[in-house]
């Protein structure tokens, strides 16, 4: 029997929360030259910094909080795209699987990319005003879209402590703006918002039922279903779904087949390794309900109700992108998520989910008979939890 005695190796990192997720950052030249290119060895590296696979759901020996909201690692670096500042690139790294997510955004951390670029001398800093807000100009890579983060700054350092208060988040903090920009996967006719070309649709799911959906591809692709329709009426918290181990193998089910119907897969088996997207939620008309926290949500001070999951749970509070694709499809007349809101053209919307409430815009019009959604818009904030150096064994990757 052999001991392995593999030295540790250190690469620099920064431990940071955006909105309501936290994760690793790492700038993409401080990462071990083999982790520089996508592949095996820079999955292996963020499996190993998170903690994953751990069979044990915890991640204890690692930087993951087993939850999806906290399982997460991105990588910056200075843009290669004319008109951007930084390259971000995302991954959702799989708890108890073998496994990095490369097909989607984190809007969470999106609010975490503009002060960690500044952290990290990234963007020149004689282009960073001593005051006021800088806007970063954000090239989301895993999707191509850009994202404009409004960073507050004070005394030539990136403003972190302020008033703005974040449900799902216990401290308040100072508040970064987001922009994302032309968040819809629009092509020339307008349909590939809706891949299907509907705005709802009927989604057959063989053994479990059928029901009206709206597929949308806005911020990340994103199936919406009628709380109803399922059985519940859209106030539940996290512990009544992700209890329920029956009620998670049926939204994976539906999940499944919702990928398949949008085109992002194109054989349902696929559906296992690409967990991140597209995301799964229901909405209903406003109800009044307590929070995670204990604080009482008013019927009156919401325009809708909307649970979503993100790999395979119910989400403690809101996917900062699937946010984006409520604003979106709320500004969109007849989508489930428009009618939940008592429907017609909204400019925005504020929604409760299981941590409390969040307000979300978008900008809409439409073009030649078809809708276009040109920004979406929404506040986070974000703070540098720890800075350093992570290790991990020498013969991880």
């Amino acid at each position: 029997m052999s001991i392995s005695s593999a030295p540790q190796i250190r690469t620099p990192a920064t431990y940071m929360r955006g909105g309501t997720s936290k994760g690793v950052f790492f700038r993409l030249d401080d990462l071990p030259a083999s982790a520089q290119q996508p592949g095996t060895a820079r999955d292996a590296l963020l499996l190993r910094v998170l903690g994953s696979p751990d069979p044990y759901g915890k991640q204890i020996d690692g930087m993951g909080n087993a939850s999806s909201s906290t399982s997460k690692a991105v990588i910056l670096s200075r843009s290669t795209q004319p008109g951007h500042d930084v390259d971000y690139l995302f991954g959702q790294v799989s708890i108890d699987q073998p496994f990095v997510d490369w097909s989607g955004n984190c809007g969470n951390l999106s609010a975490a990319v503009g002060p960690c670029a500044i952290h990290m001398g990234l963007i020149d800093a004689a282009r960073i005003p001593q005051n006021g807000t800088f806007p970063v100009r954000i090239w989301q890579a895993n999707i191509g879209k850009t994202i404009v983060a409004h960073v507050p700054m004070n005394n030539g350092q990136v403003q972190e402590t302020g008033d703005f208060e974040l449900d799902g988040v216990t401290f308040a903090a100072a508040e970064v703006a987001l922009e994302f920009i032309d968040p819809a996967d629009d092509d020339d006719e307008g349909s590939a918002m809706f891949p299907t070309g509907n705005v709802v649709d009927t989604l057959e799911v063989p053994g479990v039922g059928s029901f009206a959906a709206t597929l949308i591809n806005a911020g990340i692709p994103t199936i919406f279903l009628n709380a109803q329709e399922l059985g519940y009426t859209g106030t539940e918290l996290q512990g009544e779904i992700n209890g329920d181990a029956g009620a998670l193998a049926r939204f994976e089910t539906i999940r499944a087949h919702g990928a398949l119907r949008m085109g992002l897969i194109q054989h349902m088996s696929e559906a296992a390794t690409r967990q991140h997207t597209p995301k799964i939620a229901f909405v209903a008309t406003p109800a009044s309900y307590t929070a995670s926290s204990g604080k009482a949500i008013d019927a009156k001070d919401i325009d809708l109700l909307v649970r979503a999951l993100s790999m395979g749970q119910l989400h403690h509070a809101m996917m900062g992108t699937a946010a984006v694709a409520i604003g979106t499809a709320a500004a969109v007349p007849g989508t489930l998520v428009n009618l939940a809101a008592g429907g017609g053209v909204r400019s925005s919307v504020r929604f409760g989910h299981p941590s409390g409430t969040l307000r979300v815009g978008a900008e809409a019009a439409q073009i030649n008979g078809q809708w276009k959604v040109t920004k979406a818009l929404m506040s986070r904030s974000a703070r540098i939890l720890m800075e350093g150096w992570v290790r991990v064994p020498s013969d991880t990757f």
